[in-house]
């Protein structure tokens, strides 16, 4: 079976010429919640980024009782300078914030490269230290420590938030068989069109040149039982093929076209096998969305 890719550009312009579909809208989501607590100079390493070969987006919102530092860097480079701090000035570090309390942090990142997000307290240990005696001397002697730093980290995903079930649309065997030549047409019913627009993918290896044709079913019968008029029919329509052994094509049909049969006939006479296969792309889930909104004419 023939494997065919299809974009969602495609599928969005398949579903727009078969009837006004709702687009979906996207939205940045709440996902989850991170609550660390750092001590002066501390970093801490949240969440690793893997962005696709067009890059990608991050956002999240930062909430902190002391400033700190916010970058992007590279996730692979951070695990291996945690092993070797006097690297740590050689790290590239993408969208810097500084002096943060408060804040929704967004970065764009770099195409196919694992990236972390990595926070730090910007409160230096020295002055932690003093402010330390400073409160121990003041209490009476009890003992007191310096607060740790309390940080919410907010996670955020980039999702569907309105008319997010859509029309889904798949290729569709219609015919797939090998199968030896006569002077006989070979006769196939094949398709009733769903929608306008709906196409049809054709495919045809024989030993000899063969004429194709897809006609509206009663006037394939028609044909079928006097094949001497298959010219004045194949002059009504434009889904044909004359003298053609290996070739692929593609046909589009509209609902009022009706039940449609296709004609394969050999030009020559042969008794090797000919290949035919026919596919039709569809929608195949929450069809009924479809008929949502105007029709296009």
């Amino acid at each position: 079976m023939r494997t065919r890719l299809l974009t969602l550009f495609v599928c969005a312009s398949i579903a727009s010429a078969w009837g006004q579909v709702p687009s979906r809208t996207f939205d940045w989501v709440r996902a989850s919640v991170e609550s660390v607590q750092l001590d002066p100079a501390d970093y801490h390493t949240a969440r690793v980024y893997r962005p696709g070969p067009d890059g990608g987006n991050m956002h999240v919102i930062i909430e902190a009782n002391q400033p700190v530092t916010l970058a992007m860097t590279g996730a692979e480079e951070w695990t291996a300078a945690q092993a070797r701090p006097e690297t740590w000035g050689n790290l590239e570090y993408r969208c810097l914030r500084e002096h943060v309390t408060s804040t929704t942090y967004e970065c764009h990142l770099l195409p196919s490269r694992p990236m972390v997000l990595v926070i730090h307290d910007e409160r230096t240990p020295e002055r932690a230290i003093v402010q330390g005696i400073g409160a121990i001397l003041g209490k009476g002697g009890a003992r007191m420590l310096v607060a740790p730093n309390d940080v919410a980290i907010t996670y955020h995903s980039w999702s569907c938030v309105a008319n997010c079930v859509q029309p889904e649309f798949q290729w569709v065997r219609l015919v797939k068989e090998k199968y030896e030549l006569s002077a006989v047409p070979k006769l196939y019913s094949i398709l009733t069109p769903e929608q306008d627009g709906q196409k049809l993918w054709m495919k045809i290896k024989a030993p000899v040149p063969m004429t194709l044709g897809v006609l509206p079913a009663a006037l394939a019968d028609q044909i079928y039982d006097k094949p001497d008029q298959l010219g004045s029919a194949l002059a009504q329509t434009s889904c044909k093929q004359r003298g053609v052994q290996t070739m692929e094509f593609d046909c589009f049909f509209n609902l009022a076209d009706g039940p449609q049969s296709l004609l394969v006939v050999p030009d020559e006479r042969s008794h090797k096998k000919a290949e035919i296969e026919v596919q039709t792309y569809k929608c195949v889930e929450n069809c009924e969305l479809l008929g949502m909104g105007v029709a296009q004419p």
